[in-house]
């Protein structure tokens, strides 16, 4: 089994839409994702959960430990701050953070992390049959 970590700085926005996509579209013998942040906040951003419409997920600390047990480390804003882990595979996804932003904006945030999380799957052979 895979294990793909998703991070960003406050693990309440981008990270929890790409592992909610993720885990949705990925076939669940062959991949999982997490998601994880430098600085985590108190809950997702209450915008992120309305364009998502998934409630519960709690943002958690990204630490060395959570991403040695990983097979890739997806950043997405996090920086120098994100651990590095001999042998972990990385990836940066620049992407805009959806906090304070318009619905609007955040609708398309959402469907790029939707694209490069497809592509993702599709070229590791994660995705469902």
């Amino acid at each position: 089994m895979e294990r793909v970590i998703f991070a960003c700085v406050h693990n309440a926005g981008r990270s929890q839409m790409a592992a909610a996509w993720f885990n949705a579209l990925a076939d669940p013998a062959k991949a999982h994702a997490t998601s994880a942040g430098t600085q985590p906040g108190d809950r997702v951003h209450p915008v992120v959960v309305d364009v998502m419409r998934e409630a519960g997920n709690r943002p958690q600390q990204l630490t060395a430990d959570l991403a040695r047990g990983g097979t890739l480390l997806v950043t997405m804003g996090c920086g120098d701050e994100c651990p590095f882990v001999p042998g972990l595979a990385t990836d940066d996804w620049p992407l805009a953070d959806p906090k304070g932003q318009p619905v609007d904006l955040v609708r398309q945030i959402r469907d790029d992390i939707k694209r490069r999380v497809v592509q993702l799957l599709q070229a590791n052979g994660w995705a469902r049959p």
